[in-house]
Protein backbone atom coordinates (compact mmCIF):
# COMPACT_ATOMS: atom_id res chain seq x y z
CA UNK A 1 0.00 0.00 0.00
CA UNK A 2 1.30 3.55 -0.61
CA UNK A 3 0.77 5.85 1.19
CA UNK A 4 0.16 9.61 -0.35
CA UNK A 5 0.33 12.62 1.65
CA UNK A 6 -1.60 16.12 -0.38
CA UNK A 7 -0.31 19.49 -0.15
CA UNK A 8 -3.32 22.06 -0.37
CA UNK A 9 -5.79 19.52 0.37
CA UNK A 10 -8.69 21.72 0.55
CA UNK A 11 -8.51 23.48 -3.04
CA UNK A 12 -10.29 22.27 -5.68
CA UNK A 13 -7.32 20.65 -7.06
CA UNK A 14 -6.28 19.18 -3.38
CA UNK A 15 -10.42 17.62 -3.02
CA UNK A 16 -10.40 15.82 -6.67
CA UNK A 17 -6.62 14.02 -6.04
CA UNK A 18 -8.31 13.28 -2.67
CA UNK A 19 -11.31 11.37 -4.46
CA UNK A 20 -8.92 9.90 -6.83
CA UNK A 21 -6.76 8.44 -4.40
CA UNK A 22 -10.30 7.09 -2.67
CA UNK A 23 -11.12 5.88 -6.29
CA UNK A 24 -7.42 3.64 -6.38
CA UNK A 25 -6.50 0.39 -5.38
CA UNK A 26 -3.07 0.29 -3.52
CA UNK A 27 -3.47 3.89 -2.48
CA UNK A 28 -4.17 5.55 0.81
CA UNK A 29 -4.31 9.09 2.25
CA UNK A 30 -2.17 9.28 5.09
CA UNK A 31 -1.40 13.16 5.57
CA UNK A 32 -3.24 16.56 4.51
CA UNK A 33 -1.42 19.83 4.33
CA UNK A 34 -2.40 23.44 4.02
CA UNK A 35 -1.39 27.11 5.03
CA UNK A 36 -1.69 28.03 8.56
CA UNK A 37 -3.97 30.22 8.29
CA UNK A 38 -7.07 27.81 6.94
CA UNK A 39 -9.55 27.51 8.94
CA UNK A 40 -9.71 23.70 8.54
CA UNK A 41 -6.44 23.18 10.17
CA UNK A 42 -6.57 20.71 12.84
CA UNK A 43 -10.26 18.73 11.13
CA UNK A 44 -10.26 15.46 10.09
CA UNK A 45 -10.55 14.25 6.45
CA UNK A 46 -11.82 11.16 6.20
CA UNK A 47 -12.17 8.78 3.17
CA UNK A 48 -14.24 5.27 3.37
CA UNK A 49 -12.39 2.31 4.81
CA UNK A 50 -9.55 4.37 5.76
CA UNK A 51 -8.47 5.75 9.02
CA UNK A 52 -8.89 9.90 8.91
CA UNK A 53 -5.96 12.54 8.80
CA UNK A 54 -5.67 15.49 10.45
CA UNK A 55 -4.85 18.98 8.39
CA UNK A 56 -1.77 20.29 9.43
CA UNK A 57 0.14 23.13 8.12
CA UNK A 58 3.77 22.18 8.70
CA UNK A 59 5.31 19.49 6.36
CA UNK A 60 7.88 18.57 8.85
CA UNK A 61 5.11 17.01 10.88
CA UNK A 62 4.50 14.73 7.96
CA UNK A 63 4.93 10.85 9.41
CA UNK A 64 8.34 9.41 7.87
CA UNK A 65 6.22 6.34 6.99
CA UNK A 66 4.57 8.71 3.56
CA UNK A 67 5.81 7.23 0.83
CA UNK A 68 4.57 10.16 -1.72
CA UNK A 69 3.56 14.48 -1.10
CA UNK A 70 1.47 15.26 -3.77
CA UNK A 71 1.52 19.37 -3.91
CA UNK A 72 -0.36 21.26 -6.68
CA UNK A 73 -0.30 24.42 -4.54
CA UNK A 74 1.81 27.53 -5.17
CA UNK A 75 5.73 28.24 -5.88
CA UNK A 76 6.87 29.04 -2.39
CA UNK A 77 5.11 26.40 -0.64
CA UNK A 78 6.01 24.01 -2.66
CA UNK A 79 9.78 24.82 -2.56
CA UNK A 80 8.85 24.57 1.50
CA UNK A 81 7.07 21.41 1.20
CA UNK A 82 10.23 19.53 -1.18
CA UNK A 83 12.54 20.85 1.34
CA UNK A 84 11.05 19.19 3.66
CA UNK A 85 10.43 15.59 1.82
CA UNK A 86 14.07 15.79 0.94
CA UNK A 87 14.80 15.67 5.22
CA UNK A 88 12.02 13.12 5.79
CA UNK A 89 12.84 10.97 2.65
CA UNK A 90 9.19 11.39 1.31
CA UNK A 91 9.13 10.91 -2.50
CA UNK A 92 7.37 13.90 -4.38
CA UNK A 93 4.85 14.93 -7.22
CA UNK A 94 4.97 18.68 -7.71
CA UNK A 95 2.27 19.90 -9.94
CA UNK A 96 2.59 23.58 -9.40
CA UNK A 97 3.05 26.14 -12.11
CA UNK A 98 4.45 29.74 -12.29
CA UNK A 99 7.78 28.86 -11.10
CA UNK A 100 10.93 31.16 -12.24
CA UNK A 101 13.83 30.13 -12.78
CA UNK A 102 15.61 30.09 -9.72
CA UNK A 103 12.67 28.49 -8.12
CA UNK A 104 13.09 25.38 -10.72
CA UNK A 105 16.84 25.43 -9.94
CA UNK A 106 15.88 25.28 -6.13
CA UNK A 107 13.02 22.50 -7.28
CA UNK A 108 16.16 20.82 -9.26
CA UNK A 109 19.14 20.66 -6.48
CA UNK A 110 16.21 19.22 -3.88
CA UNK A 111 15.43 16.89 -6.66
CA UNK A 112 19.15 15.30 -5.95
CA UNK A 113 17.79 14.34 -2.44
CA UNK A 114 14.62 12.79 -2.98
CA UNK A 115 12.97 11.56 -6.34
CA UNK A 116 10.57 14.09 -7.74
CA UNK A 117 8.08 14.18 -10.42
CA UNK A 118 7.48 17.76 -11.49
CA UNK A 119 5.23 18.59 -14.54
CA UNK A 120 3.77 21.74 -15.40
CA UNK A 121 0.36 19.65 -16.31
CA UNK A 122 -0.07 16.09 -15.24
CA UNK A 123 -2.34 15.09 -17.38
CA UNK A 124 -2.00 12.05 -19.97
CA UNK A 125 -3.25 13.73 -22.76
CA UNK A 126 -1.25 16.57 -22.34
CA UNK A 127 1.79 14.68 -22.31
CA UNK A 128 0.66 12.95 -25.11
CA UNK A 129 0.25 16.52 -26.92
CA UNK A 130 3.66 17.23 -25.83
CA UNK A 131 5.11 14.69 -27.62
CA UNK A 132 3.14 15.18 -31.08
CA UNK A 133 3.94 18.61 -30.59
CA UNK A 134 8.09 18.04 -30.70
CA UNK A 135 7.10 15.30 -33.68
CA UNK A 136 5.14 17.89 -35.37
CA UNK A 137 7.70 20.93 -35.22
CA UNK A 138 10.54 18.39 -35.92
CA UNK A 139 9.00 17.61 -39.12
CA UNK A 140 7.85 20.77 -40.09
CA UNK A 141 10.60 23.29 -39.31
CA UNK A 142 10.76 26.73 -40.09
CA UNK A 143 8.09 26.71 -42.94
CA UNK A 144 5.45 26.95 -40.44
CA UNK A 145 4.66 29.57 -38.22
CA UNK A 146 4.23 28.72 -34.70
CA UNK A 147 1.29 30.09 -32.33
CA UNK A 148 -0.42 28.50 -28.60
CA UNK A 149 -3.64 30.21 -27.18
CA UNK A 150 -4.28 28.98 -24.04
CA UNK A 151 -7.64 29.15 -22.02
CA UNK A 152 -8.35 28.94 -18.39
CA UNK A 153 -10.73 29.44 -15.50
CA UNK A 154 -10.78 33.59 -13.73
CA UNK A 155 -9.46 32.33 -10.91
CA UNK A 156 -6.25 31.12 -11.86
CA UNK A 157 -3.17 33.30 -10.51
CA UNK A 158 -0.55 32.75 -13.35
CA UNK A 159 -0.16 33.55 -17.08
CA UNK A 160 0.33 32.00 -19.59
CA UNK A 161 0.05 28.50 -18.27
CA UNK A 162 2.69 26.31 -17.24
CA UNK A 163 1.48 24.07 -19.79
CA UNK A 164 1.43 26.22 -22.75
CA UNK A 165 4.93 27.56 -21.46
CA UNK A 166 5.88 23.67 -21.59
CA UNK A 167 4.30 23.57 -24.97
CA UNK A 168 6.31 26.40 -26.19
CA UNK A 169 9.54 24.86 -24.89
CA UNK A 170 9.16 21.77 -26.58
CA UNK A 171 8.54 23.20 -29.62
CA UNK A 172 11.25 25.46 -29.41
CA UNK A 173 14.07 22.85 -28.95
CA UNK A 174 12.10 20.69 -31.38
CA UNK A 175 13.16 23.89 -34.01
CA UNK A 176 16.58 24.99 -32.12
CA UNK A 177 15.30 27.93 -31.37
CA UNK A 178 15.86 30.00 -27.44
CA UNK A 179 12.16 30.43 -26.52
CA UNK A 180 13.69 33.68 -24.25
CA UNK A 181 14.34 35.06 -27.54
CA UNK A 182 11.24 34.46 -29.59
CA UNK A 183 8.57 34.25 -27.14
CA UNK A 184 5.77 36.59 -28.25
CA UNK A 185 3.21 37.28 -25.62
CA UNK A 186 0.68 40.03 -26.44
CA UNK A 187 0.48 41.73 -29.90
CA UNK A 188 -1.18 45.43 -30.32
CA UNK A 189 -1.14 48.47 -32.50
CA UNK A 190 1.27 48.56 -35.47
CA UNK A 191 3.43 45.76 -34.78
CA UNK A 192 4.77 45.03 -38.26
CA UNK A 193 5.03 41.93 -40.03
CA UNK A 194 5.68 38.72 -38.20
CA UNK A 195 8.82 36.97 -38.08
CA UNK A 196 9.40 33.80 -38.90
CA UNK A 197 10.85 32.83 -35.74
CA UNK A 198 7.93 34.19 -33.31
CA UNK A 199 6.81 31.54 -31.47
CA UNK A 200 3.33 33.25 -30.16
CA UNK A 201 1.94 32.80 -26.42
CA UNK A 202 -1.71 33.95 -26.04
CA UNK A 203 -3.59 33.93 -22.92
CA UNK A 204 -7.59 33.70 -22.29
CA UNK A 205 -9.39 33.28 -18.76
CA UNK A 206 -12.88 33.77 -18.48
CA UNK A 207 -15.50 31.60 -16.40
CA UNK A 208 -14.79 28.43 -14.91
CA UNK A 209 -13.03 26.97 -18.06
CA UNK A 210 -10.90 24.16 -16.21
CA UNK A 211 -8.14 24.13 -19.21
CA UNK A 212 -8.12 24.42 -23.21
CA UNK A 213 -4.93 24.58 -25.23
CA UNK A 214 -4.19 24.45 -28.81
CA UNK A 215 -0.73 24.65 -30.16
CA UNK A 216 -1.11 26.14 -34.39
CA UNK A 217 1.29 25.36 -36.76
CA UNK A 218 0.50 27.65 -40.10
CA UNK A 219 1.78 27.26 -43.36
CA UNK A 220 1.67 27.97 -47.47
CA UNK A 221 -1.85 27.14 -48.03
CA UNK A 222 -2.67 24.81 -44.93
CA UNK A 223 -2.47 24.73 -41.07
CA UNK A 224 -2.44 22.00 -38.26
CA UNK A 225 -4.31 22.18 -34.82
CA UNK A 226 -3.24 20.11 -31.85
CA UNK A 227 -5.98 20.40 -29.10
CA UNK A 228 -6.16 19.41 -25.60
CA UNK A 229 -9.33 20.34 -23.82
CA UNK A 230 -9.80 19.30 -19.82
CA UNK A 231 -13.61 19.04 -19.02
CA UNK A 232 -12.74 18.37 -15.56
CA UNK A 233 -9.71 18.14 -13.14
CA UNK A 234 -10.19 14.67 -12.17
CA UNK A 235 -7.76 13.87 -15.23
CA UNK A 236 -4.70 15.59 -13.47
CA UNK A 237 -5.46 14.03 -10.44
CA UNK A 238 -5.34 10.59 -11.82
CA UNK A 239 -2.08 11.54 -13.65
CA UNK A 240 -1.04 12.46 -9.95
CA UNK A 241 -2.02 9.19 -8.31
CA UNK A 242 0.02 7.76 -11.61
CA UNK A 243 3.30 9.27 -10.95
CA UNK A 244 3.16 8.83 -7.48
CA UNK A 245 2.61 4.87 -7.73
CA UNK A 246 5.70 5.48 -10.31
CA UNK A 247 7.76 7.28 -8.15
CA UNK A 248 8.07 5.17 -5.30
CA UNK A 249 11.58 3.46 -5.31
CA UNK A 250 13.48 5.38 -7.45
CA UNK A 251 16.58 6.58 -7.23
CA UNK A 252 17.10 10.63 -6.35
CA UNK A 253 16.37 12.82 -9.18
CA UNK A 254 14.22 15.21 -11.11
CA UNK A 255 11.81 13.35 -13.54
CA UNK A 256 9.01 14.34 -15.63
CA UNK A 257 5.64 12.75 -16.92
CA UNK A 258 7.40 11.67 -19.77
CA UNK A 259 9.56 9.40 -17.94
CA UNK A 260 6.44 7.93 -16.10
CA UNK A 261 4.89 7.50 -18.74
CA UNK A 262 7.17 5.89 -21.17
CA UNK A 263 7.15 8.94 -23.88
CA UNK A 264 10.92 9.39 -23.85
Amino acid sequence: MIKVAVAGACGRMGNAIIQAIGATEGVELSGALEHEEHPLIGQEISLPNESPVTIVSDPKSLSRDLDVLIDFTNPEASLGNLEACAELGICAVIGTTGLGEEQKEALRMFALRTPTVFSPNMSVGVNVLFKLAAMAATALGDDYDVEIVEAHHRMKKDAPSGTALGLAEVVAQALGRNLADHAVYSRQGMIGERTSKEIGIQTIRAGDIVGEHTLLFAGPGERIELTHRAHSRDNFARGAIRAALWIVGKEPGLYSMADVLGLK
